[in-house]
This record gives structure tokens, C-alpha cells and sequence, in this order.
């Protein structure tokens, strides 16, 4: 059943669980990025592909009917339905959020300063009545994802590792000609192949 956190939407939230939505998507409720929302996956995003053309901003409609969420909490959310291997950025959700308010589906008020909180319409909650199987099929593929990912995330050690090294090549102080890049290039290439192989450095 849907946590209901406003009163007055409580009919609404009823009817939406009619929908078979069950225990909701989030936390809360129990092709490409941009509109229409493809979403690629790795710790934070990038890599293969999570979501069909259009899941994407299914799953933010299902979430925001569950209750008005803003834009930085529906990525959390989601985030958290993938057990942490995958968050979608904030270039392929809020042109969808942006797409659902522009074709009624969704409003957005101003909330918390800059901030906006999404609220499902009655256009909304039409739409997800009327794709009940697509919204269905969505919830399946993202519990095999979720459910592949977990097996194939590196241990949270190996993970750090990786953030330090994409911020050391981000701050990296000393410039990109020829012979630094060459240089990085055999650093990386040999522990790639380390790690392939096996070996332990002492």
C-alpha cells in the first residue's frame, strides 16, 4: 500500500493502487536520457543501458504518484531501487520531469527555494491506469537489473579506488601532451592487466 503524506490525496493515492502498483516503487511507497528517459548504469551512471525508451519517465510518474517528490529525491530513490549500482543523472531526469509537466501529467510547484516539488495529475494517474502492464513490465526488468548488478558490483574498497582515480585524472595538475598522457596511459594499462591477471604487487 502507498504511505499516504497528504491527506487530501488519499482518494487519489487509492485509486492508484487499483492500478496494481503494489508496494510502489520507492523507498516511500512501501532509449536514451532526456524525455522518454533511456539511463545508463554503473556507480553513479554510465555504461550499459538500464532503461527502455520511455521507462525512465514512467518510473518518475509511478514515483511522484506515490507522493509529490522533487527532482534530487526521485534520482535518490532510484538510486536506492538499484541497491546503490545505479542512479540516473540529473541530465536524463529533469528534462523528463520537465516533459511530464509540459504534457499535464505532472505539475510543479516552487518548494524549498529553487527547489521544485512534482505532484501527479489526474492526466497523470489516467495515463499509469491506462499502461498498467508497461508500468508492470518496468517494475520486473528493473528487479532483474537490480538483482544483476548487485552480483557484478565491486566491493565498496575497489569502488572508492575508482572514484580517487577518476579525481585524480579530473584534477590532474601537470597538462595532457604526448608524453604525460603516454605516460598515465602505461600506469593504467598495466594495472588493468594486473588486476586481469591476478598478480599481487609487493
Amino acid at each position: 500500500m502507498f504511505r499516504n503524506c497528504h491527506h487530501e490525496r488519499h482518494e487519489r493515492d487509492e485509486r492508484f493502487v487499483m492500478y496494481g502498483m503494489g508496494r510502489g516503487f520507492g523507498r516511500h511507497g512501501g532509449g536514451h536520457d532526456g524525455p522518454g528517459g533511456g539511463g545508463r548504469f554503473g556507480r553513479r551512471g554510465g555504461g550499459g543501458r538500464v532503461f527502455a525508451s520511455g521507462d525512465l519517465r514512467l518510473v518518475l510518474l509511478a514515483l511522484v504518484a506515490e507522493r509529490p517528490r522533487h527532482g534530487y529525491e526521485l534520482i535518490k530513490d532510484i538510486e536506492e531501487l538499484f541497491g546503490g549500482a545505479y542512479a540516473p543523472s540529473p541530465g536524463s531526469v529533469y528534462p523528463s520531469l520537465t516533459f511530464l509537466e509540459e504534457i499535464g501529467q505532472v505539475t510543479a510547484a516552487a518548494s524549498e527555494g529553487s527547489k521544485k516539488l512534482y505532484t501527479i495529475t489526474e492526466e497523470g494517474l489516467a495515463y499509469l491506469a491506462e499502461n498498467k502492464n508497461l508500468v508492470d513490465a518496468v517494475r520486473t526488468r528493473m528487479g532483474m537489473v537490480a538483482r544483476s548488478m548487485a552480483g557484478q558490483r565491486a566491493p565498496e574498497a575497489v569502488a572508492h579506488a575508482m572514484d580517487t582515480l577518476r579525481t585524480a585524472l579530473h584534477l590532474h595538475s601537470h597538462g595532457w601532451d604526448a608524453e604525460e598522457a603516454d605516460r598515465v596511459r602505461k600506469i593504467l594499462e598495466q594495472a588493468a592487466l594486473d588486476i586481469e591477471s591476478g598478480k599481487k604487487k609487493d
